[in-house]
């Protein structure tokens, strides 16, 4: 009796894995995501490595958590080797689970776009894709935020949030790194 009642537990368990992974969605991938974004350049994966005061600064700057040391950006250069923007991964919780999102700035270091990557909460939690559309030409400044430059969604609060707090860490980010370059 023992025995069935374990087999149909772990029957159990083994069913709500797959049923979570099929919330595990990818919407596009990082390549897709990058010819999307640059369609005539050629991009560079980089891999950067913040030290505790440039976390520091990223998050004060930001008004985000900025939970790792390390990060994924894209440097887009043209056929003449300028360059034409960036793309950053950020990878951060909605509610209990993680979503991808890449933020493409120009060369100006503005918002060019917001690309959704991954998302493992229900879809009906992840607004149009027109709503992101907004983020577009945005710069880190005390407008962006919600119910200011960037309207909320009802039905999606969380999405909503964490989304703009990810474009301010991106923002905050490249600020940073721009600014230790240059030096």
């Amino acid at each position: 009796m023992k025995r069935g009642l374990g087999f149909r537990w772990i029957v159990a368990c083994a069913a709500l894995l797959v049923w979570g992974a099929a919330w595990a969605t990818v919407l596009i991938t990082v390549d897709e995501a990058l010819a999307l974004a640059f369609p005539d350049a050629a991009t560079e994966r980089q891999t950067l490595f913040l030290s505790d005061e440039q976390r520091r600064r990223v998050a004060d700057d930001s008004g985000a958590e900025v939970s790792s040391s390390l990060a994924t950006r894209y440097v887009a250069r043209g056929a003449d080797g300028a360059v034409r923007g960036w793309a950053y991964l950020d990878t951060h919780r909605v509610r209990t689970l993680p979503e991808t999102v890449m933020v493409v700035l120009d060369a100006d270091g503005t918002v060019r776009r917001v690309e959704v990557v991954t998302f493992r909460e229900p879809l009906e939690y992840m607004p149009r894709k027109a709503w992101y559309e907004q983020y577009e030409g945005q710069k880190l400044d005390d407008d962006l935020a919600l119910k200011r430059d960037i309207r909320p969604v009802t039905g999606a609060t969380l999405t909503a949030r964490s989304t703009t707090e990810a474009v301010r860490r991106v923002l905050a980010l490249h600020a940073v790194m721009a600014e230790e370059s240059s030096q």
